[in-house]
């Protein structure tokens, strides 16, 4: 729901998405001139945060830093950015974010990972072929 809300005060297109334990990875394409992502990233910490410890969600042990900021024990502090390059770098990101959970050791396939926008492309059609290799 957070993503949700947030695209209604900050429109983009979720193109790709994977939930992990302390964080996630994803690919937006954000409107033209747009590049007000940490607004929408702050939006969407928050109110998954509050939702997330409201509905019991555990979370990791908060360091003195962390309870000095007042900041829960649920996603990284920081995020990382990066602006896709061409369809090349796209592609390469698209099954980094979906190949995520295996890489960590979550699950040996990234099909087996319910918390991914991967099940939607299978459902298209779009990573059965492209990503086969990776023995999804």
């Amino acid at each position: 729901m957070a993503f949700r809300d947030c695209r209604r005060n900050w429109p983009f297109r979720l193109d790709a998405l994977v939930l992990l334990d302390e964080h996630c990875h994803a690919i937006w394409t954000l409107p033209e001139g747009d590049t007000r992502y940490s607004a929408r990233w702050g939006f969407i910490k928050k109110e998954f945060t509050k939702a997330w410890l409201a509905s019991e969600g555990h979370e990791q042990s908060r360091t003195q830093s962390r309870l000095n900021q007042r900041r829960r024990g649920v996603w990284q502090r920081r995020f990382w950015e990066h602006a896709i390059r061409d369809e090349n770098d796209y592609a390469r990101h698209f099954d980094y974010v979906h190949y995520n959970p295996v890489k960590h050791g979550y699950v040996e396939r990234a099909r087996d990972w319910p918390y991914s926008t991967y099940h939607r492309y299978v459902k298209q059609g779009v990573l059965r072929c492209r990503l086969g290799w990776w023995r999804f």
